[in-house]
């Protein structure tokens, strides 16, 4: 598992466009690690599955909620991982109104979760390979911080624990 004081992988995550822009088409598109993580702080918090009944209830719609706060804090962007593809994770986004406040990012083979060693194997439950529940404060591509939750559980990885974190 990935340490605080390590840098993430150089990936590539899709993420789902709905307005085409100069650089970004319509539909999904790569985001390099390295690249879009250079000179920025991130937090980026991972779920299981888009849709699912915590992710979708409280993960989630609580980085939505105090995206504000954690802007003020210090934070240039919020990334939401999931193992799902572009389209579900732009979906999801779309019903929970995280535009403009959180990234919605697909890491659909989970390369990244692979990569940092934080996979949760939920094939019994018919859902396959998936990323664990955490989340991490990111400083130009290192870890600052990492909040791992134990399989089934939601009590640290939440966005008042990351700003609360960020503001003691």
């Amino acid at each position: 598992m990935i340490q605080v004081g390590e840098r993430l992988p150089a990936c590539t995550l899709m993420e789902y466009v709905d307005v085409a822009t100069e650089g970004c088409s319509l539909g999904p598109n790569p985001v390099s690690l390295p690249e879009a993580l250079s000179g920025k702080t991130i937090v980026l918090f991972a779920v299981p599955g888009a849709f699912t009944p915590t992710c979708s209830q409280q993960h989630l719609p609580g980085y939505i909620a105090q995206a504000d706060a954690l802007k003020a804090a210090g934070v240039d962007e919020i990334w939401c991982l999931a193992v799902n593809d572009a389209f579900v994770m732009g979906a999801w986004g779309r019903e929970q109104q995280a535009a403009g406040k959180v990234r919605m990012l697909a890491d659909g083979d989970a390369q990244f979760a692979k990569a940092v060693g934080l996979t949760l194997d939920l094939h019994g439950k018919g859902l396959g390979l998936r990323s664990a529940r955490y989340s991490m404060l990111v400083r130009d591509g290192v870890v600052q911080r990492l909040n791992v939750e134990a399989p089934g559980q939601f009590a640290v990885s939440d966005a008042a624990t990351m700003l609360a974190q960020l503001t003691a």
